[in-house]
């Protein structure tokens, strides 16, 4: 999949996610099969450049190239300069927010409160496209609401606007996350527009990955949730579409490789003390999708020091990789 003058190595991107695709987990999940990572959104707004939090999200240190920044807001200006501001500071994808249907999000007029506005929608992309020299990509929702799902529109205004490429969530903004994605406004947008369409929605395997695609005829797929402790889909997904042949699930030895070290740079990159509480929120993926009892997962959120934190890492995978050998043999 290409995105401007950049030739992605696959068509599987992982999705923007408040709070989660830190730079940390970017680099991870990049290292792990995917082509591009976009930021967490950048709030368009000058007056909070300056706050710690914008300052992290800003940093991109030994992030693989091309780096694809998103900024959330509601007006032309004001996102043409943060686009401006994003590109001098290392994007080279500028990716505007139209998608997320968080409530305090919306309230400010800004990700998928914009798809009720199509002309403040033109006149965002317009603004933004026209303010750099990068690719300009666009996150959507298939509409406001089941009843107003104009996404088929919005994908024309974006592809007329200059944007180089869209992904399509399958959901309205009403809808939030509950019930399942639909596909077909997806696929009646790839059936209207030429640039690339990037499938996002209830993406968990490599099974529904393939058949996504082909449903859709979407040019690539966008992955969030299923992402959550489990940065390895990727590479699950990559193969299966490469090969149609599935990947086994990685061994405890493995795991514990891929989450200590994931632990270690959210330590190193937020600071012991703020890194130990953002490793937590990962580690409970982690620990779900492997199975750990509630009792150790109680006492291991309890935990307030970062080396007591790897240490309990290390010594649960292994008794996991022990209690696994014990059952092979």
């Amino acid at each position: 999949m290409q995105i401007g003058p950049y030739q992605l190595r696959n068509n599987l991107v992982l999705a923007p996610m408040a709070g989660v695709t830190d730079r940390p987990f970017r680099r991870l999940c990049r290292e792990m099969g995917a082509s591009l990572a976009v930021s967490e959104m950048m709030a368009a707004n000058p007056e909070l450049r300056n706050s710690r939090k914008s300052k992290l999200r800003m940093n991109h240190l030994g992030e693989q190239l091309p780096i694809s920044v998103q900024i959330a807001g509601g007006d032309p200006l004001m996102l043409a300069e943060a686009a401006r501001f994003n590109v001098n500071h290392g994007a080279q994808i500028i990716d505007i927010n139209m998608g997320c249907p968080v409530k305090k999000v919306c309230k400010k007029a800004a990700g998928s409160a914009l798809l009720k506005d199509e002309k403040l929608v033109a006149d965002i992309l317009t603004a933004v496209v026209n303010a750099v020299d990068v690719p300009v990509t666009l996150k959507i929702r298939t509409g406001w609401s089941p009843e107003q799902r104009n996404g088929v529109t919005i994908a024309r205004l974006a592809e007329d606007s200059g944007i180089q490429a869209l992904a399509v969530h399958g959901r309205t903004r009403a809808c939030r996350f509950a019930g399942t994605a639909e596909y077909d406004t997806i696929a009646e947008i790839k059936q209207t527009i030429s640039i690339p369409v990037i499938a996002n929605g209830d993406i968990q395997t490599p099974m529904q990955a393939k058949s996504i695609l082909r449903y859709t005829g979407a040019d690539g797929l966008m992955i969030g949730r299923a992402a959550q402790g489990k940065p390895w889909i990727f590479g699950q997904i990559d193969h299966y579409l490469r090969t149609g042949k599935l990947n086994a699930e990685p061994d405890y030895f493995e795991v514990s490789r891929i989450v200590i070290r994931h632990v270690t740079e959210l330590h190193d990159f937020y600071g012991p003390a703020q890194g130990l509480r953002i490793a937590r929120k990962h580690l409970s993926w982690y620990l779900d999708g492997n199975g750990i009892d509630k009792e150790f997962k109680h006492r291991f959120y309890k935990i307030e020091d970062a080396s007591e934190q790897l240490d309990a890492l290390q010594a649960l995978f292994e008794r996991l990789i022990q209690k696994g050998e014990e059952i092979a043999a």
